[in-house]
């Protein structure tokens, strides 16, 4: 009996998270500085899963540093390479392209007071972080700046030096193309207020909308007030008060502050080296939520308690795919990239459930999780479904939160963010989320709301905000110059009524999904036999001419796409592929094109319109190889464990959401359809802990045997021969073993 008691002891203290037995978890192979660099538009900030609120450095104001005028590092509240660090911002977005939020910005200082962020900036050392953990020293101060936080509040440990002290809370900085605020100071130890957000990617400047937010000190201060640049306004206690709802400042003095640029800070003066903390809770609901927040979430817990809860979520979620094999550094890329894929979309609703409605702002509640940031462009590709494989409850969240938004707006999300819609980039995806999550078995959600909020979106032909052109789409089948982007717009448009068609078929619809498939199929149209690629019509018809295959690669504006050119898109048609090969003249013919585009260097790993082309070949009986190989040769070449550790912008974790799958071994490469295909793994032994809630499985088994240089020799599902490289979803989730032979 002892003998068994001190192997389960053993046991249980050797938990591992990969090959190595050991005592770390997941969370010690996450490193938030990947994707700091050449453009990832990631953040190192301490954020917990899904989560509002975040606490990142802030270190793109000032001409100290050097790449500031790129306005594409301005996306971002960190870049690596910055030097001259201005402030901790509490609400940001990570992995995105275009600027919004990183505000409510936070800085300590000493000696005497200043309130321009140019001269109060500093450069710092030491930086260190974690999931859920972010710190550094600020050299000009010899400050040391500790952040953590919970869902909706940002925590902050400052450890000062003996004398002066001061906290400053800087309203006028942010990467958000807005600046009006309002700061109240309540008492010594708390601040409340208000910023102006909006105008993600600078589009709909009428969509602006407040973030709301109450910060408490752990420490009263000695003095406290408020400046309107570039003025300063000395608070004391005593001599405001409030008469018929509106504050009255007394004798000269001001706790409070309305406008551009404004800021307060609390001034200390230590006789002994002294550490603050402050919790600032957020909202984009009320003041009064922010505080509920902020107090719910962490009231009566030190930073240690609240850092400690975040990093066993962290852990938790992580912890649902475990990798045995590789090298660490393959694990930390593995395991950040997963860390980075749960932090959007995050959450909206504050922690009574209260939100803003979509379009009106109206607060409504929730008895879940309303979630926001849907980049769905990006998203639709692979990252949902990894929330479907992985997190299946989450997902379905996500989809409850899609169809709460068509009913509050009239309309499915495209690209949106806090209950604004940007309308950014182009296509409709949101419907090839809806059938993806449902055909993988995902159904406790409104499947016929979600039906018809598809249908109205792909067929509404007069004030359609989602698909701009629909009606030449319809009489058309295509799209033409007349029309942004048509070439790649028609193929976007395509892909989502293949879709609709999958799940009218599933609902029994049979008239609409002949319709819906046959219209999938238009991109034909645009198919240049001569070319053997995808050529812009004119409105009547006739090809678009002078036509550079090459125009546009490179983010360069051009004629009939969006971000890329004929050869970063003209494979893109991921539900019709081996009708794309019949095109193309055959197996041989289609073999010959698409190396052609790796050959050439058109591929772009860092966006996203041919993400799926390494995985192509798989369709080609004979050439697998070249996929194993050229998904092998990508994660190595792009994907690392250094600040420029991502090939590109991180899309709100799709170019993570790749990594992924493509270091287990499987890929969803049709988008819409419950299928993957296989490739080789990076890893001996992957395991996915499976949601009994929605799935048979309790666990996916994925096994990689013989020489880890070789090819893909044979591939066995439960002990069985599987044939050919595809695999259903439904074979995976019940539970199921893949064993990948490699020679």
């Amino acid at each position: 009996m002892k003998f068994k008691f001190l192997t389960v002891l053993f046991l249980v203290y050797f938990m591992f998270c990969g090959s190595r037995v050991v005592s770390q978890e997941c969370t010690t192979y996450v490193n938030p500085f990947i994707g700091t660099s050449n453009f990832g538009a990631t953040n190192p900030g301490a954020i917990a899963p899904r989560g509002m609120a975040s606490v990142s450095p802030f270190n793109v104001s000032g001409k100290q540093n050097k790449l500031e005028k790129d306005s594409r590092w301005l996306s971002n509240p960190y870049v690596h390479e910055n030097t001259f660090l201005t402030g901790f911002s509490h609400v940001n977005l990570s992995g995105v392209g275009c600027p919004d939020l990183g505000v409510i910005l936070l800085m300590p200082t000493t000696g005497e007071l200043e309130t321009n962020h140019l001269k109060y900036g500093s450069t710092y050392k030491n930086e260190v972080a974690k999931a859920g953990y972010y710190s550094t020293t600020l050299e000009k101060y010899n400050v040391k700046v500790e952040t953590t936080a919970s869902t909706r509040t940002g925590i902050s440990r400052y450890s000062f030096p003996k004398g002066e002290a001061n906290i400053l809370l800087n309203l006028g900085l942010g990467l958000t193309n807005e600046q009006g605020a309002s700061i109240k100071i309540v008492s010594p130890t708390e601040i409340e207020g208000m910023r102006t957000v909006g105008s993600f990617c600078y589009y709909k400047p009428e969509e602006n909308y407040p973030v709301y937010f109450v910060a408490k000190f752990s420490k009263p201060a000695d003095e406290f007030g408020v400046w309107r640049k570039p003025r300063t306004y000395k608070g004391v206690e005593a001599e405001w008060m409030t008469y018929n709802g509106k504050t009255r400042i007394m004798k000269g003095y001001k706790k409070e502050v309305v406008g551009d640029s404004i800021g307060s800070y609390f001034k200390y003066n230590f006789s002994e080296p002294t550490q603050v903390e402050v919790k600032v809770g957020v909202s984009y609901v009320s003041i009064e939520n922010a505080r509920e927040n902020l107090e719910k979430e962490t009231q009566n817990q030190t930073f240690e308690t609240v850092y400690k809860n975040t990093s066993s979520q962290w852990n938790n979620l992580l912890s649902r795919i475990k990798v045995e094999g590789s090298s660490e550094n393959d694990k930390t890329v593995f395991y950040t990239a997963l860390y980075h894929t749960l932090i959007h979309p995050n959450t909206l609703n504050d922690y009574n459930g209260e939100y803003p409605s979509m379009a009106t702002r109206e607060t409504l509640k929730t008895n879940g999780t309303r979630f926001t940031v849907f980049s769905f462009w990006d998203t639709y590709r692979n990252l949902h479904q990894l929330m479907s494989l992985v997190y299946p409850k989450q997902q379905s969240n996500m989809v409850k939160s899609m169809l709460n938004i068509y009913d509050e707006s009239g309309w499915l999300p495209k690209w949106e963010l806090n209950a604004t819609e940007t309308t950014t980039m182009v296509g409709d995806p949101a419907g090839i989320i809806l059938t993806d999550t449902y055909l993988k078995g995902i159904k406790d959600f409104d499947v016929e709301k979600a039906y018809e909020a598809m249908r109205k979106s792909a067929t509404q032909l007069e004030d359609n905000p989602l698909r701009p052109g629909v009606k030449e789409y319809w009489s058309n089948g295509f799209l033409t110059t007349q029309n942004r982007g048509s070439v790649s717009t028609t193929q976007e448009y395509n892909i989502t009524d293949y879709a609709i068609s999958l799940l009218a078929k599933e609902l029994g619809k049979k008239e609409d999904y002949k319709k819906f498939s046959k219209q999938a199929l238009s991109y034909r149209s645009l198919y240049d036999d001569n070319l053997k690629l995808l050529h812009p019509k004119n409105p009547d018809g006739s090809w678009y001419e002078p036509f550079d295959p090459l125009a546009g690669a490179n983010f360069a504006e051009n004629i009939g796409f969006i971000e890329g050119n004929s050869w970063q898109y003209s494979f893109m048609v991921s539900h019709d592929t081996k009708g794309l090969i019949k095109l193309m003249g055959g197996k041989k013919q289609f073999v010959n094109q698409l190396e052609k585009v790796f050959d050439s260097n058109q591929f772009d790993m860092a966006n996203e319109p041919d993400i799926g082309y390494p995985y192509l070949f798989n369709y080609v009986k004979g050439e697998e190889w070249r996929s194993q190989k050229l998904v092998k040769q990508l994660v190595n070449q792009y994907f690392k464990n250094t600040p420029d550790g991502l090939p590109g912008n991180d899309d709100t974790g799709t170019m993570s959401a790749w990594v992924i799958y493509s270091m287990m071994g499987i890929y969803p490469i049709s988008p819409g359809e419950p299928f993957y295909t296989i490739t080789a793994p990076m890893f001996d032994k992957i395991t996915v802990e499976l949601d009994d809630a929605y799935y048979k499985g309790k666990q996916l088994v994925i096994e990689k045997k013989g020489d880890s240089s070789g090819k893909i020799n044979t591939i066995k599902l439960n002990g069985k021969s599987h044939s050919g490289y595809f695999i259903n979803h439904s074979s995976l989730v019940e539970g199921a073993h893949l064993s990948i032979n490699l020679k």
